[in-house]
């Protein structure tokens, strides 16, 4: 079952759009930390997925008219078998020519669907350049995060041991004996 049979090459196009950005908009509503550049580089990668996908159907449906190839004749072979007197002699010409006429088509139908396959293949690749300084982005904004919690976790671990220091100095204040020191 082909659930894009009705799909015109245009409307392939924004479905590859429609599908990234609502996959970037999911990510940005479904994540604990919205962050938007990671929200933006999964979305550029889903493109470029859908991009391919879409190229690659395309080019598995070469025959289809959605495409362009219906705006060239097809190849028809004349049926040689049917010539007064010598067709008997000419049918074997006719599995030939019908073969000759099949390539043909098959070329044609591939010439009208592989610009629209280019264009899907182009724009992926568009994606994948446009995802170098994306990921950039979101390389540097984690290393800030995560030198600002290295510096919060300092931070605590600090008042941690000034805090064990003033329990110390509050334990000899009062004469606090831990159960070892009594034994």
């Amino acid at each position: 079952m082909d659930i894009l049979a009705g799909v015109s090459s245009d409307w392939l196009k924004n479905l590859t759009w429609i599908v990234a950005l609502a996959f970037a908009a999911v990510v940005l509503l479904l994540r604990r930390f919205r962050r938007p550049d990671q929200a933006l580089f999964a979305g550029v990668h889903v493109f470029i997925a859908a991009s391919l996908a879409a190229g690659i159907y395309v080019l598995n449906h070469l025959g289809e008219g959605r495409w362009g190839g219906d705006r060239e004749a097809k190849l028809d072979p004349p049926s040689l078998s049917e010539t007064p007197m010598v067709g008997q002699f000419l049918a074997p010409l006719d599995g030939t020519l019908s073969g000759v006429a099949d390539v043909v088509n098959e070329f044609v139908d591939f010439r009208a669907a592989f610009p629209v396959a280019l264009d899907f293949f182009v724009a992926a690749g568009w994606a994948l350049a446009a995802a170098v300084p994306v990921g950039l982005c979101v390389l540097t904004a984690n290393a800030w995060e995560t030198k600002r919690r290295k510096a919060e976790f300092a931070a605590s671990k600090k008042e941690l041991a000034q805090l064990r220091a003033e329990l110390e100095g509050v334990k000899q204040h009062i004469g606090y004996r831990s159960g070892a020191d009594i034994i």
